[in-house]
């Protein structure tokens, strides 16, 4: 072999080399920038859900106002009705006989 096909074999394998470096370095960076658009993809969806939830308080407390608005008005009416079942109770059993007494 002549020192011109060995250096021509020399420099095919070195081309090889740097193309197969060159791509490898390629793909290591791309798959870089595909990870990095996750992350930010990713924390960028967590921070819509955030935001959404954010935006669901006031409706929440609106909910639970009317809630408690409706729960304070039965307490009252069952209290009353109570109340007034126990008075009628009470004039029924100081009149056992009148009759009239034990109407609402």
């Amino acid at each position: 072999m002549t020192p011109a096909v060995i250096l021509f074999g020399a420099l095919v394998a070195g081309g090889v080399f740097l193309l197969a470096t060159a791509a490898g370095a390629i793909g290591i960076y791309n798959q870089l920038v595909k990870l990095k658009n996750r992350y930010v993809n990713g924390f960028s969806q967590i921070e819509v859900q955030l935001k959404r939830r954010y935006d669901l308080i006031p409706n929440l407390v609106e909910a639970a106002k009317a809630y408690l608005k409706h729960e304070r008005e039965t307490l009252e009416a069952v209290i009353a009705a109570r109340n007034q079942a126990s008075n009628g109770l009470a004039k029924a059993a100081s009149d056992p006989t009148n009759s009239s007494s034990m109407q609402a």
